[in-house]
């Protein structure tokens, strides 16, 4: 995990900088195969409402979206202690946990 400082306001997620985290292949194709999985349900909701279909039906398939986003949420947080926060406390920095605790109470909301 890195910090970079963004040259375009736009390509940042945050007023000044990021952070960045590089990610091994298997973690990567994992998180990218839920991701798309997660986009085709999205478009087969969408398809679903432009033919005009019943209201339970669509609510089921958006309850599985939901699931599958927390699937994909408990997954990455998983490799986050794992990596980034283990790495962070080994080497003396303890405000990563401040920051995990920060990231656990948006995620609860």
């Amino acid at each position: 995990m890195k910090n970079e400082c963004c040259n375009k306001a736009k390509d940042c997620l945050v007023e000044c900088c990021h952070k960045t985290k590089e990610r091994s292949p298997e973690e990567y194709k994992s998180l990218i195969n839920r991701l798309n999985r997660i986009e085709g349900q999205i478009r087969g909701i969408k398809g679903m409402v432009e033919k005009n279909a019943y209201c339970t039906d669509i609510l089921i398939q958006v309850a599985a979206a939901n699931a599958a986003l927390n699937a994909f949420n408990k997954e990455l947080l998983a490799n986050h202690i794992k990596t980034c926060v283990a790495n962070n406390i080994r080497e003396g920095n303890n405000e990563i946990i401040d920051e995990l605790v920060t990231t656990l109470q948006k995620l609860m909301k």
